[in-house]
């Protein structure tokens, strides 16, 4: 059975691949999908946990001309080049200068609460009393209370939180940053980027603490991994250690009420994850965010997963430029190929995005007046590469279209009527 995949926006295309909307570590929410070879993930707002003996640690907080001795109470550790190095320190330094920068996120809601009388509800006056005129018979009442939990950490001086997208996704909700103090912001929501797990919020106010970004192109297996998180939404700031168990990992990853994602390139660390701690940094040892805690895998031990940070960069950018996250969109229906459906449908690559139309008459392959359709693009074109780069199930036209702003142009690769050939695209904005 062919798949049938959304365009790189996800509104207008259909895909297997179903678009996620993860919990928000809600009391009531119970959150896990399969994925690939019988494995559950879960994706929760989680954070980075456990994690195991760690080697070979340099200490990169140390003020200058500071001896490396070992605290009473700390062991020597012996890195694999003989050089004595120490353990606890090294982190303990890492938490105190990094974990200002992280925040924990409130989320709350007005909930309708039926009055009562000896714990029945009532709707009439009782013992004759008539109501005031400014009454009604069966006027609910109201009250705020705090429905779940996340983390996030600023990426900004002027208040810009990075957390993720699951755990600001009900709209009816307000959101509450809390610092390591437990000074309390009010937060607005700029920005929810349909294409990654990632959202971005403003609270007012100057100076506050930066997190240092790192390159997640550069992480090894095997690397030291740091996590500070507000897990259960009751121990904010919780900081956990474990390393980098895998890179360029792909899953999809469930909320429950039929919800899904697909997640690619992501990072794999050994730490355990829990609810409260999505949207919180991953460290690596010099300190610096390698990536944003979104998921565990159901069902099994140290098996958690974060984004990587340079797939945040963009959107943080574009946030600081512009206010905003606004999406680029080429506007095509399309499934991605492989060596069976190239087989089924008789073509000639056995890689690339076909563009099909959907099952409803308005389901058009190619969006009317979309960058696409501007390009010349038809029903039943590959689209094999853009900007020189391969579309496979590791690189998919969404993923590649989520890394260019609108207004980019680029050159794609198209097997059209027969004939291979390029063609110039500008990237718009999704509406």
């Amino acid at each position: 059975m062919l798949e049938n995949t959304n365009n790189e926006n996800s509104v207008t295309e259909e895909k297997n691949e179903a678009v996620v909307r993860k919990e928000s570590s809600q009391k009531s929410c119970s959150c896990h999908k399969k994925a690939g070879r019988g494995v559950f993930f879960q994706i929760l707002l989680a954070g980075l946990v456990g994690g195991g003996l760690m080697f070979g640690l340099v200490s990169h907080f140390s003020a200058p001309g500071a001896e490396e001795t070992p605290a009473k109470n700390t062991g020597e550790v012996v890195s694999v080049d003989g050089t004595p190095v120490v353990e606890d320190d090294t982190l303990i330094r890492l938490v105190e200068k990094r974990s200002p920068g992280v925040v924990s996120i409130v989320i709350s809601k007005e909930i309708t609460q039926t009055p009562t009388f000896g714990g029945i509800p009532f709707f009439f006056p009782f013992n004759n009393v008539t109501p005031k005129q400014d009454q009604t018979e069966s006027q609910p009442l109201t009250e705020k209370k705090k429905v779940g939990s996340g983390s996030g950490f600023f990426v900004s001086a002027d208040g810009l939180v990075v957390t993720n997208k699951h755990v600001v996704s009900d709209e009816a909700a307000t959101y509450t940053v809390v610092m390591n103090g437990g000074k309390e912001f009010e937060a607005k929501v700029l920005g929810k980027d349909p294409n990654n797990d990632i959202a971005v919020l403003k609270v007012e106010g100057v100076d506050f603490p930066v997190l240092p970004l790192g390159d997640s192109d550069a992480i090894k297996v095997g690397q030291i991994a740091i996590a500070i998180g507000n897990p259960l939404g009751e121990f904010a700031n919780s900081v956990s250690r474990g390393i980098v168990s895998g890179v360029q990992r792909d899953v999809t990853a469930g909320a429950g009420f039929g919800q899904e994602e697909r997640l690619t390139n992501i990072i794999q660390t050994d730490a355990a994850i829990n609810p409260g701690n999505s949207g919180g940094p991953l460290f690596n040892i010099n300190g610096q965010v390698i990536g944003v805690n979104v998921a565990v895998a159901q069902g099994a031990e140290n098996i958690g997963f974060a984004l990587p940070i340079n797939d945040v960069k963009r959107i943080v950018e574009q946030v600081k430029t512009t206010g905003r996250i606004a999406t680029p969109y080429i506007g095509v229906r399309h499934i991605l190929l492989n060596e069976q459906t190239a087989k089924q449908l008789d073509l000639p690559y056995s890689y690339g995005a076909l563009i099909l139309r959907g099952q409803n008459i308005t389901d058009f392959a190619v969006i009317p007046g979309s960058p696409g359709d501007k390009a010349g693009l038809v029903e039943n074109d590959i689209i094999l590469e853009i900007n020189g780069k391969k579309i496979d199930d590791k690189s998919t036209l969404s993923k590649i279209i989520s890394e260019y702003n609108v207004g980019d142009e680029l050159t794609l690769l198209v097997w059209h009527k027969g004939d291979t050939k390029e063609m110039k695209i500008v990237l718009e904005e999704k509406k």
